[in-house]
């Protein structure tokens, strides 16, 4: 084995390390140490994307060197470290471009806790892309749930402190959920190894076996991960979680974490069950409605929001459904469109929330969307940038999320019937409501009125913005190539 190959292993181990020592460190200390983990977690990633690429072949990390069913595994290819990467980008820049604000807001003597928590949800998220195991999954499913609500309370103020209660609550059910799910699995194959529960599962649906515990097992596991990723009707808890917590925690709340769960779903339905499997079992077709419904639920809620941030927290929903409704068209076409608009979402919300921020600031703080007329006259870079990504939700040629939707119409033609029809009408009806809030919102920043004072962003949002810049026009101008080059490794992701 190479030296490359250990380096996913190495980020695990790195990250667990840091959140320990960040835990003793003052304030400054702190904040630098887990600004550097991330760099070198990016770098060891990209060195580990490019020998997948060279090799074309995922292939297996034995924790520990014992072989399965006994050992602990790490499974690497194209699309784990692909995905680790731009999901890593996401967190280095809304890390760096909310840090002056997350510092002002919570207690100088705590902001190294809250660096513990910035590391531990990096770990979680990195755990589960790799992980190969079951049980591992659901213990850094629960590190995360605990993390993420850390980041909400972090300010500590009373609506912060209730809404960080309420996610705890609402994803301690859906990791109840979870659990119920892989004891259930286990139970009936004797494996918690993802590889080795394939061929139980297949040897299980060939013979009529264990017909009722292999649907309760999907239903608790899929209700499960959806609860903890804001799907449609169970996302009661993300406008309190978004809009009373930091910039940095909504950032990654709403483009890190809930993504994390959604590849470790779409690892579970391939890799874990069997897709053929799951589609005998009628579950896609309940995610179908449950992300129809999120997509103009989420759409409709936004456009009644009074805040810029209630707003983007709801589109998110809305983004969600997006997802799930391609889980739900129930092939690897529609789940490789999953893949694909998880990340484009996470690359976009990060930046409208970290440039929605600059621009509230630059326009007295109210947080109101009346208020921010004319931001582009104050804050020209956080306007740009919100613009980019409102224009990127909405579909815009040439951007990210416009190569959803037309790869999203396209499968769903390709599946035809129902599926089709419901397909394209909610992606119009979404777009027609993207227009509404988002482009309404982004067109006012240029409205001018009256004088104007122009506010200069620190250098660290300014580099957190470009950084955000660049990595939305490559993801758009450059999507044929890295989409083919996630498709080479969905190939090979089973």
């Amino acid at each position: 084995m190479t030296l490359v190959q250990n380096f996913p292993a190495f980020c695990i181990l790195l990250t667990l390390v840091s959140a320990v020592v960040t835990s003793v460190l003052r304030r400054r200390s702190a904040a630098i140490l887990t600004g550097v983990v991330l760099v070198i977690n990016l770098v060891l990633n990209v060195m580990t994307l490019v020998y997948t690429l060279q090799t074309g072949e995922s292939y297996v990390y034995r924790m520990g060197h014992f072989p399965a069913p006994w050992g602990n595994e790490l499974r690497v290819g194209v699309l784990e470290t692909g995905t680790a990467v731009v999901l890593l980008l996401v967190v280095l820049f809304s890390y760096l471009g909310a840090y002056r604000r997350s510092s002002q807001r919570i207690e100088p003597t705590k902001y190294n806790l809250y660096g513990v928590m910035v590391d531990l949800c990096v770990l979680s998220l990195l755990a589960l892309i790799y992980t190969n195991d079951l049980f591992t999954a659901y213990v850094f499913i629960e590190i995360s749930t605990l993390a993420a609500a850390g980041l909400i309370m972090a300010k500590q103020t009373g609506s912060s402190l209730v809404a960080g209660v309420r996610y705890m609550i609402m994803n301690l059910l859906g990791s109840s959920l979870f659990l119920l799910g892989v004891v259930i699995l286990y139970s009936i194959t004797g494996h918690l190894l993802m590889s080795p529960i394939h061929d139980a599962v297949a040897q299980l649906a060939a013979n009529r076996e264990y017909r009722i515990p292999l649907d309760v097992t999907v239903a608790l596991i899929s209700v499960g991960l959806g609860m903890k990723s804001a799907l449609y009707p169970f996302e009661k808890w993300v406008p309190a979680a978004y809009s009373n917590a930091t910039i940095t925690s909504s950032a990654l709340l709403s483009s890190v974490v809930s993504k994390g769960y959604i590849f470790l779903l779409i690892k579970i339905y391939v890799r874990t069950i069997g897709l053929p499997v799951i589609e005998a079992l009628g579950i896609t077709d309940v995610m179908f409605v449950f992300g129809a419904a999120g997509m103009i639920m989420g759409s409709v809620a936004a456009i009644r929001a009074r805040t810029v941030r209630m707003m983007i927290a709801y589109s998110s929903v809305a983004q969600i459904g997006y997802i799930f409704l391609a889980i739900g068209l129930g092939t690897m076409d529609g789940l490789m469109v999953a893949l694909w608009h998880l990340l484009a979402h996470a690359a976009t919300k990060s930046m409208l929330f970290i440039s929605s921020a600059e621009i509230d600031e630059a326009s007295g703080g109210t947080h109101l969307r009346k208020d921010v007329r004319g931001a582009f006259y104050r804050s020209p870079l956080a306007a740009f940038a919100f613009s980019l990504g409102a224009a990127n939700l909405v579909g815009l040629p040439l951007l990210s999320v416009f190569v959803t939707k037309f790869m999203m119409g396209q499968t769903a033609v390709a599946v035809g019937g129902r599926h089709m029809i419901v397909t394209l009408i909610c992606l119009a009806v979404s777009t027609l409501l993207n227009l509404g809030y988002f482009m309404s919102t982004a067109m006012s920043l240029y409205v001018h009125d009256g004088e104007m004072v122009r506010r200069k962003p620190d250098h660290l949002v300014r580099f957190s913005l470009a950084g955000f810049l660049i990595l939305n026009l490559t993801l758009g101008l450059c999507a044929g190539p890295i989409y083919q080059m996630f498709l080479s490794g969905f190939s090979v992701f089973g």
